[in-house]
C-alpha cells in the first residue's frame, strides 16, 4: 500500500603598465570632442472566471489555477483534488495531475506537458462544466517590464541597443539595474557631473606623487577628485627611442568620469545618457594624473577599493563588487599587481581590465596580461574589431569601443567636462578605446552581481563568455569569446534565442532509482555549442518504474539551476515515464555537464533511469 503526502512544491529555472610613471589611460580621445527571462510563474488572488467567448491562452500552458466552490470537497481534499484533475484530464483526452495548494486554496494542476490553445480549451471546458468550480484559469507567465529610457541622448547609445554590434543591454533590465551593487573605478578621479552625481560614492586619491596628483593637496587623501590630466610636448621624458611620452599634447581627458557615466550614469531623469548599471554606485580611485600614475599607487588601490587593507589609509566603508580598470601599458604583469589582483578576487571582486590601444597583442601589455581578470577587447559600431584595439590569446571577450575615426557617432558617448586645461562646464563626449569597452563588462558585472549575488567573480566571467555572440565583422589576432551580449548573459526577456542546431546528446546508461527518497542522477556532458541553451531545449527521458506517481524528475544545467520536469502524484498509478518535456533552459550556458535528476519519494517500487537525452 503506498503512503501519500503533501507533494513537494516545483522549482523553476529560473594599459599594462610600463616602469616608473608610464602607466596611462587607454582611451584614444579625438582632438575635438563632439560637445530574462525574468518570469514569475504564479497568480495572487483568485481571478474571476474569464469570458467564456474568450481564447483560453494566447500560447502554450502547462498549468492552471483551478478555484473551487466553498461547498466543494476538492476545496478542502488534495485526495479529492487530484482524484478530479484525473478525471476531468480523461474527459478532455489528457493526462493531468495535482500539483499543490496555492495561498487561495486553489488547487494547481498540471497538464503534464504544455498544450496548444485548442487542447487547453478542451480541459478549461471541462472543469467549466462542473458546478462546483468556481474558476479555472491559466497559469500564465508574466513578465517584468523596463521601460525605454527617456534620456535624451540614448538614442546615440548605439553601444547599448543596435542589433548589428550594441551589447543588448536593454533587454538585460528587465532583471537587474545594478541595485545595490558597488563598482569602483580605478582612473583619473571624478570632475562633478549632474547626470552621475546621484551614483557616485566617496572615494580615494591614491596619488603618492605631488607632482602627479597636481591638486596641491601633498599626495594621499579623501577627495577623489580629477583636477585634469593635461600635459605638454615633453613634460613626462622620452621614451627608449627618444620620443617624447607621451608623443603629442593632450587636454583633459576626463577619462575617469567617462568610464564611470558609460557604467552608472543616472538614466530615466530625461536628461543625457544612461548607464548600463544605473542603479548601481560608483566610487572612484584617482591614481592617474599628469603623466600617468604608478605601480605602486594602483596596487594600492586595488588592494583598498576591494576591502583590504592599506597601510595609513582608513578602511574603505564601501568595498567593491566589481573594478574597472580602463588603464595599462607595456610589459608584464608584474608580481606585486597579480598579488592586488589575486587578494581582490579572493575578496569576491570581479576586476575588468582594458585591452589596450596599440593594435598588438595583448600579452604584452598590463595589467591585461594579468591572471584572473576579465580582459576586454574593442569592437566599433560594425562589429569588427577597432583599429587600435589589442588582441590575442588573452582576450576573454569584446565589447563596444566605438571608432570616431568614422565620426563622432560611431563613438561611445558618456560624460565629461569642457575643460581643457582647467574644470569647465560639464558635457558629453564621444571617445573611442579598449577604455570605453572595458566599462561595458564593468557594467554587465553589476548587472550579474544583482540578479545572482552568490556567484564568484570566475562563474561572472565565465557567465559573460559562454553567452557572448559571434562578432557580425571581422577580428584577426583573436577577440575572446566573441561580442558581449547582457540580455543573454543575465537570461533576460529580449535575448537573443540561439538557433536549433539539432544536436541531440544521449546518455543510454541504466541508473538506480532507490526506494528510499534518496535523489540519483545521470549526467550528460554537452559539448560544441556555444552560446545559451535554447529557450525550447527537449528532454526526452525514457525511465522504468511500477508506479510513477512516485518520482518526482529534474533537470539539473550545468550553472545549477533547476527545472522541475515532473512532480510526483499521488493519484499517478501508471508505469513508467517515456515522454519528451520543453524546457527554456535560455538562463544557462549549453556547453558543460547536464544532470537528470529523479527521486522516488515514496515506499514500495523501485525502477531505474533506462536513457534521457537533450536535443538543442
Amino acid at each position: 500500500m503506498h503512503q501519500r503526502s503533501a507533494l513537494p512544491a516545483r522549482k523553476i529555472l529560473g594599459t599594462a603598465l610600463a616602469a616608473g610613471l608610464a602607466a596611462t589611460v587607454l582611451a584614444a580621445v579625438p582632438a575635438t570632442a563632439d560637445a530574462t527571462e525574468a518570469n514569475i510563474l504564479g497568480a495572487g488572488a483568485p481571478l474571476p472566471a474569464p469570458d467564456a467567448t474568450a481564447p483560453a491562452t494566447d500560447g502554450p500552458v502547462e498549468r492552471l489555477i483551478v478555484g473551487y466552490t466553498a461547498k466543494a470537497t476538492e476545496a478542502k481534499s488534495n485526495d479529492a483534488a487530484a482524484k478530479d484533475a484525473k478525471a476531468k484530464g480523461k474527459k478532455a483526452g489528457e493526462t493531468l495531475d495535482f500539483e499543490r495548494r496555492l495561498g487561495t486554496g486553489a488547487a494547481l494542476v498540471d497538464l503534464g506537458a504544455e498544450l496548444g490553445k485548442k487542447d487547453t480549451a478542451d480541459v478549461i471546458a471541462a472543469f467549466r462544466a462542473d458546478p462546483d468550480v468556481a474558476y479555472v484559469v491559466p497559469d500564465r507567465r508574466v513578465y517584468a517590464t523596463a521601460a525605454a529610457p527617456n534620456d535624451t541622448d540614448y538614442n546615440r547609445q548605439w553601444d547599448l541597443f543596435e542589433a548589428t554590434a550594441g551589447m543588448n543591454v536593454p533587454g538585460a533590465w528587465d532583471k537587474a539595474t545594478g541595485e545595490g551593487v558597488k563598482v569602483a573605478v580605478i582612473d583619473t578621479g571624478y570632475v562633478a557631473h549632474s547626470d552621475l552625481a546621484a551614483n557616485v560614492i566617496a572615494g580615494y586619491d591614491f596619488i603618492s606623487d605631488e607632482r602627479i596628483s597636481r591638486d596641491g593637496d601633498g599626495g594621499r587623501d579623501n577627495n577623489a577628485a580629477d583636477v585634469g590630466d593635461w600635459m605638454n610636448m615633453g613634460d613626462c621624458g622620452v621614451d627608449e627611442f627618444g620620443q617624447p611620452v607621451p608623443d603629442s599634447n593632450k587636454n583633459n581627458s576626463w577619462h575617469g568620469t567617462h568610464v564611470a557615466g558609460t557604467i552608472a550614469a543616472t538614466t530615466g531623469n530625461n536628461k543625457g545618457i544612461a548607464g548600463i548599471a544605473y542603479n548601481a554606485t560608483v566610487q572612484p580611485v584617482r591614481v592617474l594624473g599628469w603623466c600617468g600614475g604608478t605601480d605602486a599607487d594602483i596596487i594600492d588601490a586595488i588592494t583598498w577599493a576591494s576591502g583590504g587593507s592599506v597601510p595609513g589609509v582608513p578602511a574603505n566603508p564601501h568595498p567593491a563588487d566589481v573594478i574597472n580598470m580602463s588603464l595599462g601599458g607595456e610589459g608584464v604583469c608584474n608580481p606585486g599587481t597579480q598579488n592586488a589582483i589575486n587578494g581582490a578576487l579572493g575578496r569576491g571582486t570581479t576586476v575588468v581590465v582594458a585591452a589596450g590601444n596599440s593594435n598588438e597583442n595583448a600579452s604584452g601589455f598590463q595589467p591585461a596580461n594579468c591572471n584572473g581578470v576579465i580582459t576586454v577587447a574593442a569592437s566599433d559600431r560594425e562589429g569588427n574589431r577597432a583599429s587600435y584595439s589589442n588582441y590575442g590569446n588573452i582576450i576573454d571577450v569584446t565589447a563596444p569601443g566605438g571608432e570616431t575615426a568614422l565620426g563622432s557617432a560611431n563613438g561611445i558617448r558618456s560624460t565629461v567636462n569642457t575643460g581643457l586645461r582647467s574644470i569647465g562646464n560639464e558635457t558629453y563626449a564621444a571617445y573611442q578605446g579598449t577604455s570605453m569597452a572595458a566599462p561595458h563588462i564593468a557594467g554587465l558585472a553589476a548587472l550579474m552581481n544583482q540578479a545572482s549575488p552568490s556567484m564568484t567573480p570566475a562563474q561572472i566571467e565565465s557567465a559573460i563568455k559562454n553567452n557572448a555572440r559571434t562578432l557580425p565583422g571581422t577580428c584577426t589576432g583573436g577577440c575572446g569569446a566573441g561580442l558581449a551580449d547582457a540580455a543573454r548573459t543575465l537570461g533576460a526577456s529580449g535575448s537573443t534565442d540561439p538557433q536549433p542546431t539539432g544536436k541531440v546528446f544521449t546518455n543510454a546508461a541504466n541508473v538506480s532509482i532507490p526506494d528510499t527518497n534518496t535523489p540519483v542522477t545521470s549526467p550528460l556532458a554537452v559539448t560544441g555549442i556555444s552560446g545559451n541553451a535554447p529557450t525550447a531545449l527537449k528532454v526526452a527521458v525514457d525511465i522504468k518504474h511500477a508506479y510513477r506517481g512516485d518520482l518526482r524528475i529534474e533537470l539539473v544545467a550545468p550553472n545549477g539551476g533547476v527545472t522541475q520536469l515532473k512532480a510526483a502524484s499521488s493519484s499517478d498509478s501508471a508505469a513508467n515515464v517515456i515522454t519528451t518535456y520543453t524546457v527554456n533552459a535560455s538562463g544557462a550556458a549549453a556547453a558543460g555537464t547536464w544532470k537528470l535528476r529523479v527521486t522516488d519519494v515514496y515506499s514500495s517500487d523501485a525502477g531505474y533511469i533506462d536513457s534521457w537525452s537533450l536535443t538543442f
